[in-house]
C-alpha cells in the first residue's frame, strides 16, 4: 500500500458501567495505551521519532491520532501485512510484542478492543476477543552464500568480525577468524565488497542468522563493454559449426520437444 501521512489509535472498552473517552479513562489504561502507541510507531529500528509525531485525542473511546508518518515505509508495510492473522512473525519484533500484548488482554476483557486506521479506507486493524493473530512455526536452514554490502568495520581482539552495511541500510555482523583477516591483501574498509559466507536462513522471512565468513570474493560490478564484446564474439565462434543450435540442443538430450 502507499504510505499516508496519519494514523487512528483507539481502544475502547467499559470502566464503571460507562465507556472509556478522554474525560473517562484509568490512568494506567491511558499510560499503557501511549506507550503502546509510541512502541508500534517506533518498531525496532526507531523509525519514527515520537518527538516528531503530533497527536490529538478524539472523542468517543479513547483515541490518539498520528500525524506526521509520510515517510515511515516499514510501518505502513506491517500494517498491511496485519491484514492476515499469520502475519506476526512477518512483522517487526516491537510491533508484533504490541499486538500480541492487546489480544492477551481482550481475551481476559470481552469489552476491551483496539483499533487502527488510516483516513482513507485503505486500511484498518481490529484486535478483540476473537482476534487470532499468530506466528507461523520458524524454519531455519544451513546455507552457504554471498551477500554483499560496505564493510564499515572489521577486527576485534578476542573475536574478529566484519560489519558489513547492506544495500537496506541495516547492519550484518559477519563472524570470522583473525587469520583470515590478517591474509586479506586488501584494505576493504568503508568499501564495497562480496562475501562469501555460511549462515542460517529463515525459510519464512529471508532473514539471516549465524553468519560466518568464509572468504572476500572479487567484485567488479560495473559493466565492461569491451570485455561483453568479446564474449558475445567467443559465443558466436563456438556455436559457428553448428547450423541449428535447437536440434542439436534436444540431441544432446535424447530426443525432440
Amino acid at each position: 500500500m502507499n504510505p499516508i501521512n496519519e494514523l487512528r489509535f483507539a481502544v475502547s472498552d467499559r470502566i464503571d458501567d460507562a465507556e472509556v473517552g478522554p474525560k473517562h479513562v484509568p490512568l494506567n489504561l491511558l499510560g499503557d495505551f501511549q506507550k503502546d502507541v509510541s512502541d508500534f510507531l517506533k518498531g525496532s529500528g526507531q523509525e519514527v521519532d515520537p518527538a516528531e509525531v503530533l497527536i490529538s485525542i478524539e472523542e468517543g473511546s479513547l483515541a490518539l491520532v498520528a500525524t506526521g508518518l509520510i515517510a515511515a515505509t516499514t510501518l505502513w508495510a506491517d500494517l498491511d501485512r496485519l491484514q492476515s492473522p499469520d502475519s506476526l512473525s512477518l512483522i517487526d519484533v516491537k510491533r508484533a510484542a504490541v499486538v500480541e500484548r492487546w489480544q492477551t488482554v481482550a481475551r481476559q476483557n470481552p469489552n476491551r478492543k483496539y483499533r487502527i486506521a488510516d483516513f482513507s479506507a485503505q486500511l484498518s486493524l481490529t484486535v478483540d476477543s476473537s482476534s487470532d493473530f499468530r506466528k507461523l512455526e520458524e524454519t531455519w536452514v544451513a546455507v552457504e552464500k554471498y551477500i554483499h554490502g560496505k564493510v564499515v568495520d572489521w577486527g576485534g581482539k578476542t573475536k574478529a568480525n566484519v560489519h558489513l552495511e547492506m544495500d537496506d541500510g541495516t547492519t550484518l555482523k559477519v563472524a570470522t577468524s583473525q587469520s583470515l583477516l590478517a591474509q586479506e591483501e586488501h584494505n576493504r574498509l568503508y568499501r564495497s565488497a562480496l562475501l562469501h559466507i555460511t549462515a542460517e536462513e529463515n525459510l519464512l522471512t529471508g532473514a539471516i542468522r549465524n553468519p560466518n565468513l568464509l572468504a572476500f570474493e572479487e567484485h567488479h560490478p560495473s559493466y565492461d563493454e569491451v570485455e561483453f564484446k568479446k564474449m558475445v564474439q567467443r559465443g558466436t565462434a563456438a556455436w559457428s559449426g553448428i547450423p541449428n543450435a535447437t536440434e542439436w540442443l534436444e540431441d544432446l538430450r535424447g530426443g525432440r520437444a
